[in-house]
C-alpha cells in the first residue's frame, strides 16, 4: 500500500486529494497545525480514514517527526497562507509559511531520504499568481514570472527552491503551476465562494446586495477535483518536472456574476452588486489564462468541469446549505 503525506490537508485541495488517494488504495497522512485546530473536525468528517499529525511548516523539527511517523512514498506540499488579499496585510507571515515553509518541507524530505534523495516524491503547489504582470498570453511553464503580491512573491520563492532541490540533490520534485481552481469547499473569503454564497442568500431573501472589488479582472477557473488528479499524475512520472494545469479559458468577474445570478433567475444584477475600493488589490493581476499543453501531452490530463457547470455547482451547494439550516 503506497503512503502519502499531505500538508494543507484541511483545505479544499487537501480534502479532494485525500479522497482521490484513498480511492487509489493509498494510506493517507496529513499534517495539521495546532492541537485544537477546528479544521481537524472537517477532515475527520470528510475523510475519516486519514491519519493526522501535528506539525507546522515554519517548524522543521515537526515536519521531520511527521515524515518519520508516516514513512511516505509521496509528499504533497499544499500548505500555504493562500488568500492573496491577506498577504498585503500580513506579508511576513505569508513569506514565512508560503515561502520558507517550502524550504522547510524540502529540507525535511531530503534529510528523511538520506542517501536516496529520490526515494520520496515531492509535489509543490505553485500558483498562477506567480505570473502576475503577465509577460505572455497564454502563460506556460517557460513564461517569465512577475508576481504582483506578497503571496505571489512567496510562491515564486517556493517554486524555484523546488527546482533547485531537484537539480542540486536529484530529488523527484515537481511543481504544479495551478491556475484558479474552485469548488463548494472553497473558503468564503475567495471571490467565487463569496459570490455563490451571496447569490444563494439573495435568492432566499436573506441578503439585499453584494459588495465587490474589481469586476473586470479575468481568471482561468477550473474545478479543484480535476486539478488534484493532475497533482497525482505528476508524481507518477519517471522524473520530476514543472507543469501548468489550466482550462485555457478566461472569464471575468462579470461573467462569474452573470452565470451565478442567472442560475437563480436573476438576469440583471446591476442594481444588486456594488463596487467598493476596499476590495481592490493594491496591484492587480488583470489577465490569467494558462496553456496546459505539456500536462495534456505528458500526463494525459485535461479538465472535465466547465466554468458554467462549476459556478452552478457552487450556487446549488450554498442554496442547499441555507435550506437545510432552515
Amino acid at each position: 500500500m503506497p503512503r502519502a503525506l499531505i500538508t494543507g490537508i484541511t483545505g479544499q485541495d487537501g480534502l479532494y486529494l485525500s479522497e482521490l488517494l484513498l480511492s487509489k488504495g493509498y494510506e493517507v497522512h496529513g499534517i495539521v497545525r495546532g492541537q485544537n485546530n477546528p479544521r481537524r473536525a472537517v477532515v475527520r468528517r470528510a475523510v475519516p480514514d486519514v491519519h493526522l499529525h501535528t506539525g507546522d511548516l515554519t517548524d522543521l523539527s515537526s515536519l521531520i517527526r511527521a515524515l518519520g511517523a508516516s514513512h511516505p512514498d509521496e509528499v504533497y506540499n499544499l500548505g500555504a497562507v493562500s488568500f492573496v488579499a491577506y498577504s498585503w496585510d500580513n506579508a511576513r507571515v505569508t513569506t514565512d509559511v508560503t515561502g520558507n515553509g517550502v524550504l522547510n518541507m524540502l529540507e525535511a524530505v531530503r534529510l528523511h531520504c538520506g542517501d536516496d534523495p529520490s526515494r520520496v516524491r515531492f509535489y509543490q503547489a505553485s500558483s498562477s499568481e506567480m505570473f502576475g504582470k503577465v509577460q505572455e498570453v497564454p502563460q506556460r511553464e517557460t513564461t517569465l514570472l512577475w508576481p504582483r503580491s506578497p503571496y505571489g512573491v512567496a510562491k515564486v520563492y517556493g517554486h524555484y527552491m523546488t527546482i533547485n532541490y531537484r537539480e542540486s540533490y536529484g530529488m523527484h520534485a515537481s511543481s504544479g503551476i495551478l491556475f484558479n481552481h474552485e469548488s463548494p469547499r472553497r473558503g468564503p473569503e475567495f471571490v467565487t465562494r463569496k459570490v455563490s454564497m451571496s447569490v444563494a442568500r439573495i435568492a432566499e431573501g436573506l441578503q439585499d446586495e453584494l459588495v465587490m472589488g474589481n469586476l473586470d479582472a479575468q481568471r482561468d477557473w477550473g474545478f479543484a477535483g480535476d486539478y488534484v488528479e493532475g497533482m497525482w499524475r505528476m508524481l507518477q512520472q519517471p522524473r520530476g518536472d514543472d507543469y501548468v494545469l489550466a482550462t485555457g479559458e478566461t472569464h471575468s468577474i462579470r461573467d462569474l456574476l452573470d452565470v451565478a445570478f442567472a442560475h437563480v433567475g436573476i438576469d440583471d444584477w446591476s442594481g444588486i452588486v456594488r463596487q467598493d475600493p476596499q476590495f481592490m488589490r493594491p496591484a492587480e493581476v488583470d489577465l490569467l489564462i494558462g496553456d496546459a499543453a505539456k500536462a495534456r501531452e505528458t500526463l494525459g490530463w485535461a479538465p472535465t468541469v466547465s466554468f458554467d457547470r462549476l459556478v452552478r455547482m457552487m450556487v446549488d451547494h450554498d442554496l442547499a446549505l441555507l435550506r437545510a439550516a432552515r
